[in-house]
């Protein structure tokens, strides 16, 4: 009765100001509301523990935003600073991209040179329980929280890798996480390793500071531009990045639900252009803006993508601060690369599909399957898509600084660096 009372005197207040008689026109309307009133009423009078009405709203929040795709989520105030501090501060926690499938936090990929990543976490491995506590308990957000925490501190995780049928439990010391998102390394005179392994708010600054320390030493011949295991992070940044590589035509364009909402960008020319011949290397773990880059270097004849299948994340989430301090994350659009293709679930197919194949012993283990966008449930679906890869891993893992010894663990790096000596530079360039 009470939230019976409650609707009808909502409704009578609306009518006063001029809905009219909303209670018999437009109960249709109200119907759903209704019922949640209704369910939040009984869940406040019956449920074994005295709950505050906050905590229901924000669970029915999280709910309905978890129920529309992987991406859309609510943000509690400590969230919502977390999710800040990712792209803009120091945090401190494992290292570690993750995603929500099925029930299951499945690891994405682990940021380079973090305790995860030196911890061995691999895509596709499954965190079954943090500190004791089963994951299946927990919304995806409660699992960050708990990884992070005071740098020096333990964390224990349970984890079973995508390769194993038994879980392992791994103790990892948090640590500060690193937000520079760009590496350089000069492979052969002239021909440049530059490894992007966020978009963050710095990253284009810090490419275009790599690129003019590089040219310092020799002129820029080459460059081999890696995006494996690449997350994702900033649209704006994803823009300048290839901007930086492009003298015009467009980058990217972003729709959503209207007309008016479709955005279009287009590469400036800058004097600051690098128009040297280029690879980009990709994999299963390269997401998101990750994917722009790629996308546009590809369609606009830039640069030679080579690897593996990408992620396949073509949304585009906006962040929405709420007054109370939390906030909002919500897929508004997709983005589709200028030949018109959506990557939602389809990901970017490189020119030339180059596997990973690791260095180990045992050449009959099998190779690692990778997560993708596709296979999140939930997932945006496209008009195009009607739909895996092998064990990846990062360069620069063990002895960084023996380029030899990295060229010989690193197949894909040293094809690219191959292609990209023998690449005409007439074809790089787009005059």
């Amino acid at each position: 009765m009470r939230a019976a009372v409650r609707f009808c005197i909502l409704a009578a207040a609306l009518a006063v100001m001029g809905t009219a008689t909303i209670c018999v026109a437009d109960d249709s309307k109200f119907d759903s509301l209704k019922r949640f009133s209704q369910v939040l009423d009984m869940v406040e009078r019956y449920y074994v523990r005295d709950t505050p009405r906050k905590d229901l709203i924000n669970g029915a929040v999280k709910g309905m935003l978890q129920g529309l795709d992987p991406h859309s989520t609510f943000m509690t105030p400590e969230e919502y600073k977390e999710m800040q501090e990712t792209t803009s501060g120091e945090f401190f926690g494992v290292g570690i991209e993750i995603s929500m499938e099925n029930g299951q936090v499945t690891v994405v990929t682990p940021i380079e040179d973090t305790p995860g990543f030196r911890a061995g976490l691999q895509p596709g491995d499954i965190i079954l329980s943090i500190n004791g506590q089963p994951t299946q308990e927990l919304s995806l957000q409660d699992v960050v929280s708990r990884i992070r925490g005071p740098k020096g501190s333990e964390v224990e995780l349970s984890i079973l890798h995508s390769d194993s049928k038994t879980p392992q439990t791994i103790h990892i010391v948090r640590d500060a996480i690193p937000l520079i998102s760009v590496k350089s390394k000069e492979l052969e005179s002239g021909y440049y390793w530059v490894r992007i392994t966020r978009f963050s708010e710095r990253t284009t600054q810090e490419l275009m500071e790599a690129l003019k320390e590089a040219a310092k030493k020799d002129p820029i011949k080459g460059i081999v531009l890696d995006l494996r295991n690449n997350p994702g992070g900033l649209l704006d940044q994803a823009v300048s990045v290839a901007d930086a590589f492009l003298k015009d035509g467009n980058i990217v364009s972003i729709r959503g639900r209207k007309e008016s909402s479709v955005r279009e960008y287009q590469a400036r020319n800058q004097k600051t252009d690098v128009t040297a011949p280029m690879v980009v290397l990709v994999n299963a773990g390269s997401a998101s803006a990750s994917e722009i880059v790629a996308g546009a270097l590809r369609d606009q004849k830039r640069a030679l993508i080579v690897g593996e299948r990408t992620f396949g994340k073509g949304s585009v989430q906006n962040i929405i601060p709420l007054s109370d301090g939390s906030g909002l994350k919500i897929t508004v659009a997709l983005y589709y690369t200028p030949n018109g293709s959506s990557i939602q679930a389809e990901g970017v197919t490189p020119d030339l599909e180059i596997p990973f194949e690791p260095v180990r012993a045992d050449d009959k283990k099998a190779p690692r399957q990778m997560l993708r966008e596709k296979d999140l449930s939930r997932h945006l679906e496209t008009n195009s898509t009607r739909a895996d890869s092998k064990k990846s891993a990062l360069p620069g893992k063990g002895k960084a600084d023996d380029v030899k010894e990295q060229l010989e663990r690193d197949n894909q790096l040293r094809m690219a660096l191959q292609f990209v000596k023998s690449l005409p530079k007439m074809r790089e360039i787009k005059q």
